[in-house]
Parts: C-alpha cells; structure tokens; sequence
C-alpha cells in the first residue's frame, strides 16, 4: 500500500524551503489529531489513517499562487486541498484523498467557492463527513504556514474562521465542543 511517506516523496522529493513547511505543518497537524484521539477513545479514530491524513493534506500547495510560503503554482489557494486530493488519488489513496479535499476552511462548498471568487467544478460540496476527516480539519486550523510553529488558540482561530465566510465558525465550535 502507498504511504502518506511516499505520497509525500513522489511531489516533494529534495529540500526546498516549501518541503521545509509543509513537513512542520503537517507534523504539527498530525500530533495536534492525534492528541484528539487520546482524549477521546469514544471515538474510536483510526489513529494511522489520522496520522497519513494529518502528514499528505496539504500536498497540493505547490500547485498554488501562495509566495509568501513558497508556492509559486497557478492555482488559487483554495484549490489546493481539490488539486492535492486527485494527487493522492492517483496513487490509489482514495482514503487520505478524502482528507486532502475536505480539509480546507470547514469544508469547501460550491457556494462558497463562489462568493471567494474562485471558479472550481466541484463533484459535490467538499465537507468533513468521517470523524477523521472531520479531526484532520479541526487540528489544521490551530497552524498556519505562515507562521508555522505557533499553534493558536481557540479564539483566535475562531476569529480566522468568521471571516472565511458561510457557517465555518459555527462548524469549528461544534467540532471543539466535540473534540477539544
């Protein structure tokens, strides 16, 4: 089975200041999901799926027009959870696919995708549905590349998310009632 460790050296292969990023980034996501899964055994999370999820979310970021964290692709930001997610697809990952697409804000909505100005087919609305999917999500909003070692607090990340537009803070709160 392909790993989140080949997916990752198949399209960030040499150390670049970009690989740098995402790999603090997404270990930081992936420790943040799976402190999640030990406060909460309830849920029975898979904890290698959270894990591989939390590592490859972002893999599509090199696609995108962000030069601030390195990425110098067309895309807009946006598109990079959609344009990761058929990445991983490719290398038969529909699983960490799923995360990829669905991580993005609180989930991608045509809607909203609309009203950002970003022009997007998408199959169907791109939210968190797997409990996985769903903590993935939740422990990316605590890190930003842009500064990527400060994990933010609850309020601030909460604050972030009421300008992102739709119903996204309201999906975030629910979800650190869930698993804070």
């Amino acid at each position: 089975m392909v790993t989140a460790r080949d997916i990752l050296l198949r399209f960030y292969p040499s150390d670049t200041p970009l690989r740098r990023l995402l790999l603090v980034h997404s270990r930081l996501v992936a420790l943040h999901a799976l402190s999640v899964a030990r406060r909460h055994p309830e849920l029975r999370l898979d904890r290698r799926l959270l894990y591989e999820g939390a590592l490859v979310h972002d893999v599509g970021i090199f696609l995108c027009h962000a030069p601030r964290i390195h990425c110098h692709g067309a895309a807009p930001y946006l598109a990079h959870g959609p344009l990761g997610a058929a990445l991983v697809r490719r290398m038969g990952r529909e699983d960490l696919a799923r995360i990829c697409e669905r991580h993005t804000g609180t989930g991608l909505t045509a809607d909203l995708l609309r009203q950002r100005g970003v022009d997007l087919e998408l199959p169907a609305d791109l939210r968190p549905e797997t409990p996985e999917e769903q903590v993935v999500c939740y422990a990316d909003k605590f890190y930003s590349k842009s500064r990527p070692a400060l994990c933010r607090t609850y309020e601030a990340t909460l604050r972030s998310l009421e300008g992102f537009g739709g119903d996204s803070a309201a999906v975030f709160a629910a979800w650190h009632v869930r698993f804070g």
